[in-house]
């Protein structure tokens, strides 16, 4: 058996794996384990780390340096991708007050945590570490080391890591009670919330209208398409069109209309009354009785996956012109888009095309429409992302009367990149597409890996911390930290701001980046306006947890 042993306690690669699978699957299984309805999830990878590093086994210095590294780049590369095409969206209408609102709880963490550290006399570096656990932010955690290792010619602290495990299990807690006794507090009734939430819902210009007209107004009789969009200055797209005289044609920006005509046309609720007024009196005649007229033309969905497609506007296809085929609806991740003509494609775009079936054959074959394609991981992209965001980490920012200059680092140079990748990479005719079980696997492994370098790190040493060094102080440090910028934020929004409470309940969830949170959130509401608003905050939340954590370390130590 001494091989066995060998296996566990010497220095070589495959005890190097064997410990990270180790840690991992123990710490996930242990994960899903609830206590009261609440689990940690794959933050308990961090604890077993811990444990096992307690017990001796360890890892090679400069190997769990590199993984910790590499992991959290994987991890905060992989979130940025998935809330990228939302993040300036989220700045619109409700989302400027969700966003000033987190960045209030963010900064009013902060500065608790700059109270704390002056009254306890606790280094600062490891408060960020307690800041960073009450918040429950990783990221923020793998900046704040990197910030004090730079600092001090590659030196770190444990105590960083070790802040961060023990404030983290009641933070997760604490959020959840924040969330309940705002309920409370302010007497919410659960089926009134509901009302105002579904009456909003209906006012929002989410779908896509299809209706049919009879051209009536003598102003655009005998004016082709292309003029009519540019007097109305409106959102809609006509794909065809019933001319008095009984024939039918799909439309093209030439298309003259006339009197009597008979448009078919795809808009938003918001601009239908508009282009009715305009064009003429609204009739029924439903997509069936159009099919009928000309049973030669037929409406399909077809799936982008061309790379040549990619970033190229609806115009610059010119697909009416090649094939005598309209596109009138884009479905980009299940929203419904009006096919504007300078609309610019992506890949996993689905778009509804309007033609005869030879003609949408040969569209399917120039478009792509092959599953199989958004299948296959489009690494270029990923690892270019990669390659830029570390660089755009590395540089320094030097702010006024702070010693050492700030940098990104990277955490936070792979997160902004990936952010600007994933909304403007398409028009650089870069492919950033990634199906959801793709973005999560990466997701995950990098954050398993970060964790459990993180614990098996903090391991040797953190029992005396807690015992003989002041760690049980440090959580109570820690539940400060989380419950005093919650419930102010929580009690401003709801009480000055008549915040709806289940958005509120996103609001703090995503302001904490804690995904429990967010899951009991979601049991709760029964609809998906947390997740709205959660998503909302979390990218501007994630990238000033990460900002705050190094400037912390920059300014006080």
């Amino acid at each position: 058996m001494d091989w066995l042993v060998d296996l566990f306690m010497s220095d070589g690669v495959a005890h190097t794996v064997i410990l990270f699978a180790a840690v991992i699957v123990l710490g996930i299984s242990l994960g899903k384990i609830k206590v009261f309805g609440i689990s940690l999830g794959i933050t308990f990878v961090l604890f077993v780390g811990i444990l096992f590093g307690h017990l001796g086994l360890q890892v090679n210095h400069e190997i769990l340096h590199f993984m910790r590294e590499f992991g959290l780049i994987l991890f905060v590369y992989s979130v940025g991708l998935q809330v990228g095409p939302g993040f300036f969206a989220s700045f619109k209408k409700g989302g400027i007050t969700l966003n000033m609102l987190a960045m209030a709880l963010v900064f009013l963490g902060v500065i608790t945590t700059i109270v704390l550290h002056y009254i306890t006399g606790v280094p600062m570096q490891t408060m960020v570490g307690v800041l960073s656990g009450a918040v429950t932010n990783t990221p923020g955690l793998g900046a704040a080391q990197q910030a004090f290792a730079d600092m001090n010619n590659g030196i770190g602290d444990n105590t960083i890591a070790m802040g961060y495990a023990v404030a983290y299990p009641l933070a997760v807690v604490g959020i959840i009670f924040t969330i309940i006794s705002l309920k409370y507090i302010f007497r919410i009734n659960a089926e009134k919330e509901t009302e105002a939430i579904n009456k909003a819902s209906s006012t929002r210009e989410e779908k896509i209208e299809l209706f049919s007209l009879e051209v009536t107004n003598p102003s655009v009789f005998k004016k082709n398409l292309y003029e009519i969009h540019r007097l109305i200055n409106r959102k809609f797209v006509i794909s065809r069109v019933l001319h008095s005289d009984n024939t039918i044609e799909i439309a093209s920006s030439k298309t003259v209309l006339s009197e009597k005509d008979k448009v078919y046309i795809a808009t938003t609720p918001k601009n239908h009354e508009a282009i009715v007024a305009f064009l003429g009196n609204e009739i029924t005649m439903a997509q069936e009785e159009w099919d009928l007229l000309d049973s030669h033309l037929v409406s399909r969905r077809i799936l982008i996956t061309k790379s040549g497609v990619n970033g190229r506007a609806i115009r610059q296809l010119n697909l009416r012109n090649n094939f005598g085929v309209n596109i009138t609806r884009v479905n980009r991740s299940g929203v419904d888009l009006i096919a504007d003509p300078a609309l610019q494609l992506q890949v996993g775009d689905r778009v509804t095309v309007v033609g005869d079936e030879k003609a949408i054959k040969s569209v399917e074959k120039f478009l792509g429409n092959q599953m199989k394609r958004l299948n296959e991981p489009n690494l270029v992209p990923i690892f270019i992302g990669v390659f830029l965001g570390i660089l755009l980490g590395s540089i320094p920012i030097h702010f006024p009367g702070i010693p050492q200059p700030v940098k990104l680092g990277l955490a936070g140079g792979p997160l902004i990149v990936a952010i600007l990748i994933s909304i403007f990479g398409p028009k650089y005719h870069l492919v950033t597409y990634t199906t959801m079980s793709a973005n999560l696997m990466l997701r995950e492994v990098g954050i398993c890996l970060f964790l459990a370098c993180v614990g098996l790190g903090a391991g040797d040493g953190f029992v005396d911390t807690i015992v003989n060094q002041g760690g049980l102080k440090w959580v109570g440090y820690g539940v400060i930290i989380t419950l005093i910028p919650m419930f102010v934020i929580g009690i401003v929004a709801r009480k000055f701001f008549k915040m709806n409470y289940y958005t509120l309940m996103g609001l703090l969830a995503g302001s904490s980046t804690d995904p429990p949170a967010l899951a009991f959130s979601n049991g709760i509401a029964g609809n998906d306006t947390p997740s709205v608003s959660y998503a909302t905050v979390y990218p501007l939340t994630m990238f000033l947890r990460v900002l705050t954590a190094q400037l912390l370390i920059l300014i006080f130590c």
